[in-house]
């Protein structure tokens, strides 16, 4: 592994431990040249994707690209590090073993939509946005409202799943802060 400080060819390996998911190798390196210490991850790999772009053109699937792309959606907001690569991994996993060598741009952003509107539902439109190209307030406007009818539904399901005998929890009273 070239050493990303100094270009020197011979770095060893120091330390090496699974990932908290499991899903990849974490390597603490260490370059003798230089003396610069880095990590670096080792994943499998099934297939050599390409991904279809809207305009026609192909170029190979980069994962990191999808988790800039999920971590940008997901900036600022209280979602833990470990499920944002359960996401990027679970969706690279899906792709890879779809037995498709290709797949298209709106597949993977439809998959990180779905991910997203399950983990973070302000994330999931920040994602939307920028995915689908809004222009104009309408644009939010609609899918807080396809996203606010989701909700309902999953709540009237989950209330016919609900014992009747039980009452639902009580409500703690707000208070304001001084």
């Amino acid at each position: 592994m070239r050493c990303p400080y100094c270009g020197g060819l011979d770095t060893q390996v120091k330390d090496s431990r699974p990932s908290d998911d499991s899903s990849a190798i974490r390597r603490r390196r260490i370059c003798p040249d230089c003396g610069g210490r880095f990590t670096t991850f080792e994943r499998v790999q099934l297939r050599e994707l390409i991904v279809v772009k809207r305009s026609g053109r192909r170029v190979p699937f980069d994962r990191d690209k999808l988790q800039r792309s999920v971590e940008t959606a997901l900036r600022k907001r209280p979602v833990e590090p470990e499920r944002i690569e359960r996401l990027v991994s679970g969706i690279t996993r899906r792709l890879e073993s779809s037995g498709e060598a290709e797949v298209t741009s709106e597949a993977i952003g439809e998959a990180v939509m779905e991910g997203l509107k399950g983990l973070d539902d302000v994330a999931y439109v920040r994602f939307a946005s920028v995915y689908k190209n809004f222009r104009e307030a309408r644009d939010f406007e609609e899918l807080l409202g396809h996203l606010a009818a989701g909700a309902a539904q999953a709540a009237a399901a989950a209330d016919e799943t609900a014992p009747a005998d039980e009452a639902p929890p009580a409500r703690r009273p707000r208070t304001r802060a001084s």
